[in-house]
């Protein structure tokens, strides 16, 4: 194994890991909810009056931010190795496992464990330790 240290960007990844956290937070204070995408999207999908226009404003954030910040920045290059089918099949195990773990990685991994909720700490451990065995797999056993 090998590191790109022209890739190695703990700072940056470190004021990313703030912003996160911080919006998260205030999320949770100003609008006494938790930040997990999959549970607010979720809630687009069976709407409730008076609680569409918070979760369109939440979804409308994550697709504009990176659009603003291209404008200031330029965009970094992304490669992804995989065909669209592949990405479908991926993002569908993803959405469904979200369901069956009531809940998606920023929900619990990021508002969970800051709230010391054991069913978040569990589920994110469970997170991780797929992707490292999907990693290992992938890799290693398949030599993709």
């Amino acid at each position: 194994m090998t590191v790109d240290w022209n890739a190695f960007t703990p700072l940056s990844a470190l004021a990313g890991g703030a912003l996160i956290g911080l919006a998260a937070v205030a999320f949770l204070l100003l609008n006494g909810r938790i930040a997990g995408i999959s549970g607010i999207v979720g809630g687009l999908l069976r709407p409730q009056a008076g609680d569409i226009g918070w979760r369109l404003a939440f979804v409308a954030g994550l697709l504009l931010a990176p659009m603003i910040w291209t404008l200031a920045l330029a965009a970094p290059e992304l490669t992804i190795a995989a065909n669209y089918p592949m990405l479908v099949i991926a993002g569908l195990i993803v959405g469904i496992s979200t369901r069956y773990g009531s809940g998606c990685t920023s929900g619990h991994g990021v508002c969970g464990i800051s709230r010391l909720s054991p069913r978040s700490l569990v589920a994110t451990l469970c997170f991780m330790a797929t992707g490292f065995a999907t990693v290992y797999v992938v890799r290693h056993l398949l030599g993709s």
